[in-house]
């Protein structure tokens, strides 16, 4: 997901700045980038994502949308789309800004085969922003986690900030850190770390070039398998966790 809520009021509020109009509370975004990255992991085994969004903030605080993207079947087990959903409330108090937000992952048709489960995953996120700064924490309640069995619990501590450079630039940094929940499942466990700039540029359109980098507990991203081989029998390998160079070009309707 995960950025698009963010990119949508970024923009707008650019708009807004140059152009006094009230954002609309409804807005769409597309996103075309290199590669989808989420979280320091690479989903689309180095292939270019196809990005869209659906974001509604009203006045009241209450905002909710959906988001989706294409995604590698060699990362996911018979899966070719991720979708979200997600609903909560954000709010400020001068400068300070606090949100809670309940997302939903979705996976059509993915399956791991050797253990029967769906990747599919509910998520909690509670938010806190100073000026530039935030941090967000998101747990899981649902049973199982991206696949991965009794993974309820599993928590993911997201730190950084989106410092206004002027001029349309927005200098974003990043650091995450996640912890897996369930008995042995702490082998899944992983940081991350990104760098980049958004430039805000006119009539809703967005660029941006970051450095992203995952580091795992082990090394089940660095010699990553679904485990379900090829035709030919063989099975597929990536380090989706190295450093990676992310441009997206996107567009706010």
């Amino acid at each position: 997901m995960r950025y698009c809520l963010w990119l949508a009021l970024l923009v707008s509020n650019a708009v807004q700045a140059q152009e006094a109009p009230a954002a609309p509370p409804l807005t769409a975004t597309v996103t075309l980038a290199s590669q989808y990255v989420s979280r320091g992991i690479r989903q689309t085994w180095d292939k270019p994502a196809l990005q869209v969004g659906v974001d509604y903030v009203h006045p009241s605080g209450f905002i909710a949308g959906t988001w989706a993207s294409n995604v590698s079947d060699k990362f996911i087990e018979e899966a070719s789309v991720e979708w979200d959903l997600y609903a909560g409330y954000s709010a400020t108090a001068g400068d300070v800004g606090y949100s809670l937000v309940v997302y939903e992952y979705i996976y059509p048709g993915a399956r791991v085969s050797s253990t029967d489960t769906t990747f599919n995953y509910t998520e909690l996120s509670l938010g806190l922003t100073y000026k530039a700064a935030y941090v967000k924490y998101n747990y899981t309640v649902s049973p199982h986690f991206f696949g991965i069995r009794d993974g309820r619990g599993t928590g993911y501590l997201d730190v950084g900030m989106n410092l206004d450079l002027g001029q349309g630039y927005t200098l974003n940094l990043h650091a995450g850190d996640a912890h897996v929940g369930g008995p042995g499942n702490q082998i899944w466990n992983w940081r991350d770390v990104k760098a980049g700039v958004t430039k805000a540029l006119a009539d809703g359109w967005a660029l941006a070039g970051a450095v992203t980098r995952g580091k795992g507990a082990t090394d089940v991203y660095r010699h990553y398998t679904s485990g379900v081989p090829d035709a030919a029998g063989n099975l597929a390998y990536s380090n989706t966790e190295k450093t990676t160079f992310v441009v997206t070009v996107a567009k706010t309707f």
